[in-house]
């Protein structure tokens, strides 16, 4: 049960700060001017379960089939370069944002189409995957996918709340930070472990 927690609580926060500032909450903001916020929230939900229990599977593939010091090496290296990521920032591109706007039909559907779309190769999906090489895969992708959700929530609920009045900037910077100092801990923990 603790491999568990602490797959789920790792899992649950590094998503959740890589979602702030990425195009999936631009993506959240938008649907939600257009839909009910439940509606959307599902759809990002089973997107998100999808896209992250296929990232789980190949993570979980790969920490079983490689030495765990040198996956822990790779994946602090990764986590800096998502930082870097992050600070470079997303933004929707104009198909996204068209299907956004004109999306008609079932509203969990455009979404979870949206989304499904749009995150495979993100780097929600790679810090995942990368997660999934160090921890369990079912507390990695239920706190993935739960963390990614409750991102996408808080953009919906600060967004009609304040519209575009986000300090973007600080989020991005933090977000950075965030993930550098997760890295350097992924990395130190290699190194003590291949030394």
């Amino acid at each position: 049960m603790e491999g568990f927690v602490v797959a789920f609580l790792v899992s649950f926060g590094v998503i959740f700060v890589a979602e702030l500032g990425d195009k999936s909450q631009l993506m959240a903001m938008t649907f939600a001017l257009r839909y009910r916020a439940w509606p959307v929230l599902l759809g990002i939900t089973i997107a998100t379960a999808v896209v992250h229990l296929a990232s789980v599977g190949i993570g979980y593939g790969l920490g079983a089939a490689l030495p765990t010091g040198w996956i822990a090496l790779i994946s602090g290296i990764a986590f800096i370069f998502f930082g870097a990521w992050t600070l470079r920032g997303d933004a929707l591109t104009d198909d996204e944002k068209k299907k956004a706007e004109r999306s008609t039909g079932s509203a969990v559907l455009a979404v979870g189409v949206a989304f499904f779309v749009a995150e495979l190769g993100d780097k929600t999906m790679l810090a995942t995957i990368t997660l999934a090489t160090r921890y369990g895969w079912f507390g990695t992708w239920l706190g993935s996918t739960l963390g990614m959700v409750a991102a996408d929530a808080l953009a919906i609920v600060v967004g009609r709340l304040l519209g575009r009045h986000l300090p973007e900037k600080a989020i991005k910077i933090g977000a950075a930070v965030l993930f550098a100092l997760f890295g350097v801990w992924m990395i130190a923990e290699a190194v003590a472990e291949l030394t």
